[in-house]
This record gives structure tokens, C-alpha cells and sequence, in this order.
């Protein structure tokens, strides 16, 4: 697929994008366009030092990494609001996400990051479709992420492709933490994500829930912060998929398997309730 790439100066600001993606209504078509964003963008040290707080990552001389996600937020709200994007903002819902971090993620910068949507697929709530970032140096590729997105308002012919099942390994407390119900706020004060539904319960009560909800990928970000541990520095990749979603606040408790070359993690809340699994392996 030939991509036509929009070429930007910079990371484009949120605020106008935000209003777009209000004032967005309705479904545009079925297919996706053969688009793309990049740019080049550098590190902020001080944001990056109020990243690490807000999850628990420590300083290791590297960038964390769902980092890069962050740096990339404005891209993928620009390609996700353009007139040629089919599906309002409002209203995709994060189902999974996947990062493989292939070289150690040192420096500042600048990188060349870009985003592209690809594979629309049915699924049995909708229709999903894949966000994928990637992040480069002057080397070639260092990161790439996937987001699996849902868009409810769209039926595909066909029938969603099965779920790949893999054998369950035993679960062990890892780490367990407590998620306030201010840490939307932070989170989306350094990641740029000022969705309603993880501001304040009466936002999110506006969208049906009755209390504000943790970004899923804060969620994911503070566990792998506490599986570091079990992480090489480069050539690896986790894959999660999200679950119920974490109504702050909320005592969480990290499970994963046996420090090994692959495993598997899960993320429970109160009386067990299942909130992420996911699972890492090693790259070849």
C-alpha cells in the first residue's frame, strides 16, 4: 500500500485538535485512506521526568517504553481527525496494544515519528482497525506500537477472526499500587490525552460511567514500569489487551509469571476484576 504522507514542521498543537475532534459527527465511509503523519520531534527532559513520575518508571538512562507513545499522541490525533479519516474520534475505543522496543531507546533525539492506520477488520462489537507508530533514529527503526482501535458504528461483511489462544502460566503478585482519583488528570497533563471520561466523575458521567476512568495506557505504562525487571533493555515486545475498565479510584495488583524470556502478566482490581492481560516475549 502506497501511503500519501502528510509532512508536518512539528507535532502539531492539541487545542485545535481537540475542537475538531468535538464537532465531528458521523461516519464518512468504509474504508480506510492510504494516509499517514510524520515529523520529527525531540525529548523535553523536564517532560520527560514528569512522565516517570506519573507511571513509576525509574531513571535508567532510557526512555520508557511507552514513551514514545506520548511523543507520537499529537500525530495520531491529527491523522485521526483529518476530513479523510472515516470514523469520529469520539467513541473509539482501545482494545489492545502492542510495543515492540527493538533497539535500546537512548537520546533525546530527534527522532522521525509517523502514524498510519491499516487493517480494518470485523469485530463482533463493530469494526477494528490498527493505529501504528513508529519511532526512528538516524539508524532506522527503534520502536513500533500498535493500537488496536474499535469503531462501534460500522458493520463489515465476513466474521471476526478467532482469538489465538496460548496455554496459561502461573500468576504471582508482582506489584500492587493505588490509582487516585486525580491521576486521570495528571497522566493526561503529560501525555496530551484530555478525554473526558479520565478528568473527573462528573465528565465521565457524561459518558456513562459513573466514575472518571484510568487511561489504558497509563495502566499499562505503571505495570511495565514494575516489570522492568523482567525486561531486557531492547528486543523485546509485550502485547496487552484491555479489559473492564479501572473506575478510579482503585487498589490494583499486578500478577506475572516467572522471570523468563517470555511470560505473561495480568492487572486485577477489587474481588479480582480483570483490567489488562498481556504477556512479552523476546524478540529474535
Amino acid at each position: 500500500m502506497a501511503i500519501d504522507w502528510l509532512d508536518l514542521p512539528a507535532p502539531p498543537a492539541l487545542p485545535g485538535l481537540f475542537a475538531r475532534a468535538v464537532l465531528r459527527r458521523g461516519t464518512r465511509g468504509t474504508a480506510l485512506p492510504e494516509m499517514g503523519v510524520r515529523c520529527q520531534a525531540s525529548v523535553d527532559p523536564g517532560h520527560l521526568a514528569r512522565y516517570r513520575q506519573v507511571c513509576g518508571f525509574r531513571d535508567k538512562g532510557l526512555l520508557p517504553a511507552t514513551y514514545p507513545h506520548i511523543l507520537a499522541f499529537p500525530l495520531q490525533m491529527r491523522l485521526l481527525t483529518d476530513p479523510r479519516f472515516p470514523f469520529p474520534l469520539l467513541g473509539l475505543v482501545h482494545l489492545e496494544n502492542r510495543i515492540r522496543v527493538l533497539r535500546a531507546l537512548g537520546g533525546l533525539g530527534p527522532f522521525a515519528l509517523s502514524v498510519q492506520v491499516d487493517d480494518l477488520r470485523p469485530h463482533e462489537k463493530g469494526a477494528s482497525f490498527s493505529l501504528i507508530t513508529r519511532l526512528e533514529d538516524q539508524l532506522g527503526l527503534v520502536w513500533e506500537g500498535d493500537s488496536r482501535i474499535l469503531f462501534r458504528g460500522l458493520r463489515l461483511p465476513g466474521e471476526p477472526a478467532p482469538r489465538e489462544s496460548e496455554d496459561s502460566l502461573p500468576l504471582h503478585h508482582l506489584d500492587q499500587w493505588y490509582a487516585d482519583a486525580g491521576i486521570g488528570r495528571r497522566y493526561a497533563r503529560v501525555a496530551g490525552d484530555c478525554n473526558p471520561i479520565h478528568l473527573s466523575a462528573a465528565s465521565a458521567r457524561l459518558f456513562g460511567f459513573p466514575r472518571a476512568i484510568a487511561h489504558g495506557l497509563w495502566n499499562k505504562a505503571r505495570s511495565l514500569a514494575a516489570l522492568e525487571i523482567h525486561l531486557p533493555a531492547a528486543g523485546y515486545e509485550v502485547a496487552v489487551r484491555f479489559q473492564k475498565p479501572v473506575l478510579l479510584p482503585a487498589e490494583l495488583t499486578l500478577l506475572a509469571s516467572a522471570e523468563a524470556p517470555s511470560g505473561q502478566l495480568a492487572l486485577l482490581g477489587k474481588d479480582d476484576t480483570p483490567h489488562m492481560a498481556g504477556s512479552w516475549r523476546r524478540l529474535a
